[in-house]
């Protein structure tokens, strides 16, 4: 069965991911989705805010029971897919377009029970409605108010097809959009050159003395190694 059944739509919500965190507790099946007009309390990692002006930016919640450590990154990919061959993924849980913010991810769940997977896409936002401190670093598709019914079938098709995807397959095509690697980025561990993504989805960062981290989880930005005078503008 594609993604996208049932369906529960709310003009006005706190939060996509609330409410099918709520469904999925109750029993929701795999696929069932929770889509927003407009949300006001829309989260996304660390406690951050994503915030999608009314109608012109996809809110949704899928709830999934098949899911494994790619899960975000996975997610990541089928936005990407919809967004066309410029847009990368940012480990762990953005898309960007032409190096702007496009989308956020936020994936939350109970082990071995459930998952949902809450994406932001701006669809039809125009940058000059956002804040100026998040026009600066936003992307969108560029695509009328009036696609987004079909744009929320293009994204849960895509994302469909993601998750039924060999781990093997993902992984290259995740390499293949990595927004990060050969950059300096800095994560509260230190800071190195992001140098790929290994088998298990995590991001693998090179130090100044050439030994490699694997990270597992985290916040991770663009910034300044030791030893480097590269300098980028923070992603977040």
């Amino acid at each position: 069965m594609s993604l996208g059944h049932p369906r529960a739509h709310f003009r006005l919500t706190d939060s996509t991911n609330a409410r099918a965190r709520e469904l999925a507790e109750a029993g929701a099946p795999h696929g069932a989705v929770v889509t927003a007009r407009e949300q006001t309390a829309g989260r996304g990692r660390q406690g951050r805010s994503w915030a999608g002006p009314p109608g012109r930016a996809l809110l949704l919640s899928v709830i999934v029971r098949r899911f494994d450590a790619l899960l975000p990154l996975r997610a990541g990919l089928a936005v990407a897919d919809v967004a066309g061959p410029d847009a990368r993924v940012k480990w762990p849980n953005d898309v960007w377009l032409d190096g702007r913010k496009l989308a956020g991810i936020l994936v939350e769940g109970r082990p071995d029970a459930w998952a949902v997977v809450g994406i932001g896409l701006n669809v039809a936002v125009r940058l000059e409605d956002l804040p100026e401190e998040v026009r600066a670093i936003a992307a969108t598709l560029g695509r009328p108010p009036e696609a987004l019914e079909a744009t929320l079938r293009e994204l849960l098709d895509a994302l469909g097809a993601r998750l039924e995807q060999p781990a093997a397959g993902a992984l290259d095509d995740l390499r293949g959009r990595d927004a990060l690697r050969g950059r300096v980025v800095r994560w509260s561990g230190g800071s190195g050159e992001a140098a790929g993504i290994d088998a298990d989805g995590r991001l693998l960062v090179r130090g100044a003395d050439g030994a490699v981290t694997a990270i597992a989880a985290g916040e991770v930005h663009l910034g300044t190694a030791p030893g480097s005078s590269a300098t980028w503008t923070p992603s977040s």
